[in-house]
């Protein structure tokens, strides 16, 4: 009993870096306030160096021969992230708290292919580096368009798409890509999470999962729709930037990178997710 409540301990501590629901409550006020290079960081850098703390904590599990409980843990707080996240991302007026919340859903995905083991485990390591490439395209973006409007919320922000088209147009892709929707990387590593679900005969996760990111899909695509979409306001005049290619092509080679990653994933790096998961599913 005492070794189970050890395992939870350093779980919740790992948990309020890598944002895991309930320990989530700081990450959309910081997000939502910090410079968009700092909230590609944050959600590039900070959260997978917590994931990897986690994944230490699961391999220790796995040698004290208790991984059957971890892994339902896991499960449990993938699950209750990417519910919490779903609920506040629908209506969401902020897109920079917007993207805080995406931020939770995927350390969510993330957690919960730890916890469901086998391929989930690959899966989950190829979805840190989707996800950690995907946040920087949208963080990037996001922070030229709240330059140009002066604004975070989307009673300010329409017609991002006319205002600033190479940042509204990287941001929209952005999005499909994040919500994992083909042929970008993210729809891969989420694809085979999903499958591991299924094969492992955890159907009703699986289902829970699918119907979560079904609402995550409309509660974002309301706003990121509304903020690219339409005319201008006068007031979005009021400031002077405008898009240029020092802001817009590290955005373009991000997005580039996890196109590629959808499309065709290198031998290399292939070979070395499956010996960082087979190493994590072997007992010491």
């Amino acid at each position: 009993m005492l070794l189970l409540a050890l395992i939870v301990l350093p779980v919740l501590a790992a948990g309020v870096a890598a944002v895991l629901a309930p320990m989530h409550t700081w990450k959309p006020d910081a997000y939502g306030e910090a410079p968009g290079v700092v909230g590609a960081l944050l959600a590039g850098g900070l959260t997978n160096c917590a994931f990897l703390a986690l994944l230490r904590v699961f391999h220790i599990c796995r040698a004290a021969h208790e991984s059957e409980y971890a892994g339902r843990l896991l499960i449990l707080f993938g699950l209750l992230s990417i519910a919490v996240a779903a609920v506040f991302m629908v209506g969401q007026r902020d897109f920079k708290r917007m993207l805080a919340y995406s931020s939770i859903e995927h350390m969510g995905i993330l957690v919960l292919g730890v916890g469901l083991g086998g391929e989930g485990v690959f899966a989950a390591l190829l979805h840190m580096l989707n996800n950690g490439l995907t946040k920087g395209v949208l963080f990037l973006s996001a922070a030229n368009i709240h330059r140009a409007f002066d604004s975070k919320s989307i009673d300010q922000v329409r017609g991002a798409m006319r205002r600033v088209p190479f940042s509204g147009t990287l941001f929209l892709f952005g999005f499909f890509a994040i919500t994992g929707s083909p042929p970008f990387g993210p729809f891969v590593s989420e694809f085979l999470i999903l499958s591991r679900a299924f094969a492992a005969d955890r159907f009703l996760v699986g289902g829970g999962v699918l119907l979560l990111l079904l609402v995550v899909f409309v509660g974002m695509g309301r706003t990121v729709l509304t903020m690219l979409q339409g005319p201008p306001s006068p007031e979005a005049e009021r400031t002077s930037y405008r898009d240029g290619w020092f802001t817009g092509l590290p955005v373009v080679f991000s997005l580039a990178i996890v196109l590629m990653l959808g499309l065709h994933i290198p031998s290399p790096l292939v070979s070395l997710l499956q010996e960082a998961a087979a190493f994590l599913e072997t007992v010491p």
